[in-house]
């Protein structure tokens, strides 16, 4: 390899990782801030560099959150792809999924608290039609397995589909606004104990 062309790669990835740390700031503050509400500037300031130097690396603000999202989206959906290629059973494929949304909190959280609470804003403008792309597959994947699972009799019959995908959309996700990378339980502890009390319950058995 000639010594310019390990320059030129040596140059490409540094700068890969500069814009990755760049977007990990960006996604702090818009989670924390909010996306509405945080300048250029701030993103600026909460990585260590002059505002003008943040527009090498992105046009605006908006093409920060794109990557941003576009990133969490995109991982979070190959996790998914891989476990429905599994052909599980439909409760082994609801834990497998389970276990790979928390481990997209643990990978993505500032993105997920981003997700939540923007994208019904940022999905009016067409750069963000992904993301009603997304909040549909998604519901059709989750209604689709759980139908299934009622149909196997791996899943009670009884319940209404809609309401057990709702319930398990909202309480999974949220843990992204409490989840801290490093805390007492691990990611993959928390689904494990997230699945039992879903699957098997809270309560003791009673005595005899």
């Amino acid at each position: 390899m000639s010594p310019r062309r390990r320059d030129a790669e040596g140059t490409a990835a540094a700068r890969a990782e500069r814009r990755a740390e760049l977007l990990g700031a960006a996604a702090e503050v818009f989670a924390s801030r909010g996306y509405s509400a945080t300048t250029v500037r701030e993103v600026a300031d909460a990585a260590g560099i002059l505002g003008g130097s943040l527009y090498y690396h992105f046009d605006s603000k908006e093409s920060m959150a794109d990557e941003i999202l576009s990133t969490f989206l995109n991982e979070m959906w190959a996790s998914y792809d891989q476990v429905l290629a599994a052909d599980l059973g439909a409760r082994e494929t609801l834990e497998a999924l389970i276990a790979a949304s928390f481990r997209s909190i643990d990978r993505h959280r500032p993105a997920v608290v981003l997700y939540q609470n923007e994208s019904k804003h940022l999905a009016t403008s067409p750069r963000f039609d992904y993301l009603l792309d997304s909040q549909r597959r998604f519901e059709e994947m989750w209604l689709s397995l759980l139908e299934r699972g009622a149909r196997e009799g791996a899943f009670r019959a009884d319940l209404d589909v809609g309401l057990i995908y709702r319930f398990i959309r909202d309480t999974v996700w949220v843990a992204a606004t409490w989840y801290q990378r490093g805390g007492r339980l691990t990611a993959d502890e928390i689904a494990t104990q997230y699945l039992a009390m879903v699957l098997e319950g809270i309560g003791t058995p009673p005595a005899h």
